[in-house]
């Protein structure tokens, strides 16, 4: 079974399962199924939306789409949750990728 395969698996089992979600749309995302990926993500994000990471790599997804505003949209809303989550690292990574799109 692919890794493709297993992670859809996983989710079967327990659609509520981040990291699985997670690891599914980087998977689609490194096949060139940007919008599959994209999906994922945005789904990830409502599941969770406290998932940081799924900010960033939503927004550089949506830049591979050229879908350039609504990728700053996505890193402004990661902003405001890793601020609030005090995570610093991620909240500097998603200011500096919205950074290049101003």
């Amino acid at each position: 079974m692919d890794r493709l395969a297993r992670l859809k698996a996983l989710l079967e089992e327990n659609p509520q399962n981040q990291f699985a979600r997670y690891g599914l749309a980087m998977e689609l995302s490194s096949q060139g199924r940007l919008e599959d990926s994209l999906a994922e993500f945005r789904s990830l994000m409502s599941l969770d939306p406290d998932y940081v990471a799924s900010y960033l790599q939503a927004g550089q997804t949506l830049e591979k789409l050229n879908r350039v505003e609504e990728a700053q949209e996505v890193y402004r809303a990661g902003i405001e949750v890793a601020a609030r989550r005090g995570d610093m690292k991620t909240r500097g990574e998603l200011e500096s990728a919205l950074s290049f799109l101003d």
